[in-house]
């Protein structure tokens, strides 16, 4: 079996994020792994001599965002919220904490949107040291609907 003690489920809060949310605590139920939950903020760059800056209190709902994320099974969670470029924050925490794979989820562009938008989970999966499973929309969806139709999905009471 599989030697999975830390998950690293880092997030942007979309819904796409939250399907890999799902992935990640059950996985983390399944192995009694610690969940690793984490939000990497980008700070405004300057464009100039304009510099922005952040709402007050910004950080805090960042935090309290991430804080009201909650398993539904009794997991060993940590939060974490990080401040840097996306995919270094990633990978910078996956060596930290040691973690054995990471959980994000994916929107599954191609071609120009890949190339205008840059890609965090292309950056992860080519840089990280320990797996990497993506999630894309709708995975989790089908892959519950197919569970309780078949009677073997123990995660939702089924």
């Amino acid at each position: 079996m599989l030697a999975i003690r830390t998950i690293l489920y880092p997030t942007d809060f979309s819904p796409i994020a939250y399907h890999a949310f799902e992935v990640a605590s059950a996985l983390a139920h399944d192995y009694k792994a610690r969940l690793v939950l984490l939000h990497v903020h980008e700070p405004p760059v300057p464009m100039g001599e304009l510099v922005p800056t952040e709402l007050p209190g910004y950080r805090e709902a960042l935090r309290r965002d991430l804080q009201a994320l909650k398993p539904a099974q009794p997991i060993a969670t940590e939060y974490r919220l990080e401040e840097g470029t996306v995919a270094e924050g990633i990978l910078r925490v996956a060596n930290e904490t040691k973690c054995d794979v990471i959980v994000l989820g994916t929107h599954g562009r191609s071609g120009l949107g890949r190339i205008l938008l840059g890609s965090v989970a292309e950056s992860v999966l080519r840089e990280a040291s320990c797996l990497v499973l993506t999630v894309k929309t709708g995975a989790v969806a089908r892959t519950s609907a197919d569970s309780r139709n078949s009677g073997t999905n123990k995660t939702r009471g089924g």
